[in-house]
């Protein structure tokens, strides 16, 4: 309801594709989470969906090429992994989210962002934050320095680890002036007022100021729609976004285990010859969700005695009354009722309190 509140139309990708459709193009960054098995009519290999983001993306860029953009769809359904994560170890576990394809503006990043907060407040979770990054903006830096490939692979592990000390053993290769700037995007990661004014602060190669500008205009976008926000930035982080290509981000909540949900921009529908659309999305993981959620106080159960009429039983149901009918003789229907998890019994046509 949240989402087609906000006008995005919801689609049902198939769970099994055939395999050359299922990891084309950018989906093939997917590929190591895939599990595979083979078509016995066709003997063509096909694969379990691992995550349904560039599904949807495909289906707006063929299907629904024509439809007007920018184009907002929704989507929900369980989804299967060959492995978990530290912060995720299910491999199987239900995926719900948006996606909004076909314009780069900030305010469609912060109409995600704030979508998927509205949601996830109207569950009764509380303690919500988002923590934004930037995949683009140290690749942008690297390539500036003219590194290596075996010196990038080193470096993003550094990173990935958050490893100071790995980054500066590689000061050879990355120079002083380009190991004090990786150094300076490490230690820029917190809360995200300071975190963008330490970032804002650097003097950055041409390309990775432009990427940390998208950075500053979506959290500024962010802000104005909802002040009061939890909002931290990690300016190095990537992993888990291995097909962005501009802000992404991740939800959380305060005393829960793993993230809620995770998001960001990249591109639908690109191929070699189509350079396909501009598009932004989350997915909200369910199981997460659940466990943030309130527990749910139970419905009030009602014990039916051993010999209630069927006609009675009937009656008090339309009556809105959850019922639980007993079985064999039982001399104390109170307790019977309490090991039932009833707190209303019927005594002598009365609903009482066990």
């Amino acid at each position: 309801m949240q989402f087609s509140g906000r006008g995005y139309q919801r689609v049902k990708p198939p769970l099994i594709e055939f395999e050359e459709s299922l990891l084309s193009d950018s989906a093939a960054a997917m590929s190591g989470q895939t599990f595979r098995l083979m078509d016995p009519v066709s003997q063509r290999m096909m694969g379990v969906r691992a995550d349904m983001t560039l599904q949807v993306a495909r289906i707006a860029t063929t299907r629904m090429k024509n439809a007007p953009r920018p184009l907002r769809l929704c989507y929900g359904d369980q989804i299967l992994r060959v492995r978990g994560t530290q912060l995720r170890p299910e491999r199987q576990f239900g995926q719900v989210g948006m996606e909004l394809i076909g314009t780069d503006d900030a305010a469609g990043d912060a109409e995600i962002i704030l979508g998927a907060v509205d949601a996830l407040s109207g569950l009764d979770i509380s303690l919500l934050s988002v923590d934004l990054a930037m995949p683009t903006l140290v690749p942008a830096v690297a390539a500036s320095l003219e590194i290596s490939k075996q010196t990038g692979t080193e470096l993003r592990q550094a990173l990935d680890r958050k490893d100071i000390a790995a980054v500066s053993a590689l000061s050879d290769d990355l120079g002083t002036k380009g190991t004090a700037l990786l150094i300076a995007l490490l230690e820029a990661t917190g809360p995200a007022d300071q975190a963008i004014a330490a970032l804002l602060a650097l003097d950055l190669p041409p390309q990775a100021a432009t990427e940390r500008a998208k950075l500053a205009t979506v959290l500024a976008t962010i802000r104005s729609g909802n002040p009061d926000l939890t909002l931290t930035i990690d300016p190095v982080e990537c992993r888990g976004f291995e097909y962005h290509c501009g802000v992404t981000f991740t939800f959380f909540a305060g005393g829960v285990r793993g993230e809620l949900g995770s998001g960001g921009r990249y591109i639908a529908g690109k191929h070699s010859t189509n350079e396909g659309e501009p598009a932004t999305g989350m997915t909200l993981y369910m199981d997460t969700v659940l466990r943030a959620m309130p527990k749910p106080e139970l419905e009030p159960r009602l014990y039916l005695p051993p010999g209630t009429s069927l006609a009675e039983g009937q009656k008090l149901r339309d009556e809105g009354y959850i019922t639980v009918a007993g079985f064999g003789e039982t001399k104390d229907h109170a307790a019977e009722a309490g090991r039932l998890g009833c707190t209303l019994v019927l005594s002598n046509g009365k609903v009482i309190k066990s």
